[in-house]
């Protein structure tokens, strides 16, 4: 009798022991699965303020982009085609000579009006910067500036060029534009110097100029929150693709900005 109860008592004990071990499985299990959809959610919501803030960003390129356009629109190709119209307004009653010569300033004008237009439309378009590369884009900027004839330019390479991803390629494409447009506004520079590097685990973009610069000494570098509207985007921008970016300047010695990416995946140039 004694034999049976200790067998029934080691058949519970063992039953009792096997639920508990079934209940700490499911437990386990269903805990492991609220971590999982936890993670989805806390996923799922920072891809949504990545966005969101990426499409911030791109908006803030958009109108800067426009009001590039605008001002470049205004001070170059306007003036161009002014000066186009002041020469056939002037023509009527002019001498054979003095006409042919305002009918041939007149056409140079608006050939190099159509030159920069088309060259502006090429400088915006997204498709074509992406098709071009943030390297070969960059170069091309410059030439245009050079081909200005009041500022020399200078692009200096290391390391074998590979791309980027689109989205990065285009972000930092656009902050080197405005960095560039920066330095033909305020910089009164004679000299743009462009070094990019290109090595196995960081990409590195270094725009320095020759200009006046300015006392950065009292600003704030860590969010560049005592800079301007125009600097304090360009460093959100490069922050939005896990840029850093750095702007150093000294009064009279012109103004350095770097722009750094560590390389996670890349894909080379043809």
């Amino acid at each position: 009798m004694d034999t049976l109860s200790e067998k029934v008592t080691l058949i519970v004990i063992s039953c009792a022991f096997l639920i508990t071990i079934a209940i700490g499985i499911v437990i386990l299990v269903l805990i492991h699965q609220k971590k999982q959809i936890q993670f989805v959610y806390d996923k799922n919501l920072i891809k949504a303020a990545f966005d969101k803030e990426l499409l911030s960003t791109q908006l803030e390129i958009q109108e800067q982009t426009l009001k590039n356009i605008s001002q470049e629109i205004h001070d170059n190709i306007g003036q161009v085609l002014s000066l186009a119209k002041l020469n056939i307004n002037t023509m009527s009653g002019a001498s054979p000579v003095l006409l042919e010569g305002k009918i041939s300033d007149s056409k140079h004008l608006i050939s190099k009006a159509i030159q920069d237009l088309r060259d502006l439309s090429r400088s915006l378009n997204t498709d074509y910067v992406i098709d071009m590369g943030l390297l070969r884009s960059v170069e091309y900027e410059l030439e245009l500036i050079k081909r200005a004839g009041t500022i020399e330019t200078a692009l200096k390479t290391e390391g074998k060029p590979y791309r980027l991803e689109q989205q990065q390629e285009l972000i930092l494409f656009r902050i080197v534009q405005e960095i560039l447009h920066n330095i033909i506004k305020h910089a009164k520079a004679t000299l743009i110097d462009v070094y990019v590097q290109f090595e196995p685990e960081r990409f590195s973009l270094t725009v320095s100029d020759n200009g006046i610069g300015f006392d950065a000494s009292k600003l704030d570098a860590a969010d560049y929150s005592g800079f301007g509207l125009g600097i304090r985007n360009m460093h959100n921008r490069a922050k939005m693709i896990g840029t850093d970016f750095t702007l150093t300047s000294t009064l009279g010695k012109g103004v350095t900005v770097s722009l750094n990416l560590p390389i996670t995946n890349t894909g080379k140039l043809n």
